[in-house]
C-alpha cells in the first residue's frame, strides 16, 4: 500500500509540474482545456484510468530519479535544468501511456476529490505490479 501512496503522490506532485509547464507553453490554451477536463471529471473510461495508473507507476520512477540529480544540483540554473529535463521526461511518459497531459491532470484532479475513483486506480496500479512482480 505505500507503493501505491508513493505512486499517487509522485504522479499528483508531477501533474502539477506539468500543468504549470502547459500554462508556461499556452495558458490560453490550457486554461481552456483545464475547463473542459474539469467538466468531464467523472467521465473517464477504464482505459483511460488504466493509462493514468501506467503513466504514474513511470512517473514515479522518474521522479525517484531526478529526486537524487535535484538534491546533487548547486545553483538555481542546475536546479531549474534538472527539473525541466524531469518535467520532459513525465509529460513523455503520459503521451507514451496514450493519454493528453491535459487528461492525466484532470483524472489527478479527480482521484483527490473522489474516493471512490482512487480506489479503482488503485485496484488497476496494484494489478499492474503484480503482474510485473
Amino acid at each position: 500500500m505505500q507503493r501505491i501512496t508513493a505512486l499517487f503522490s509522485a504522479a499528483l506532485l508531477s501533474a502539477g509540474m506539468m500543468s504549470s509547464m502547459a500554462y508556461a507553453q499556452d495558458s490560453a490554451d490550457a486554461t481552456a482545456s483545464q475547463g473542459q477536463a474539469q467538466a468531464a471529471t467523472q467521465n473517464f473510461s477504464d482505459a483511460q484510468l488504466q493509462k493514468f495508473a501506467d503513466a504514474s507507476e513511470e512517473i514515479a520512477v522518474i521522479s525517484q530519479d531526478y529526486t537524487q540529480q535535484l538534491q546533487n544540483a548547486e545553483g538555481e540554473k542546475a536546479q531549474q535544468d534538472v527539473r525541466q529535463e524531469a518535467n520532459d521526461q513525465m509529460v513523455e511518459a503520459v503521451q507514451d501511456s496514450g493519454l493528453e497531459v491535459e487528461t492525466f491532470n484532470a483524472i489527478g484532479q479527480a482521484i483527490q476529490q473522489n474516493p471512490e475513483l482512487m480506489q479503482r486506480v488503485q485496484g488497476m496500479a496494484q494489478g499492474n505490479g503484480e503482474s510485473a512482480s
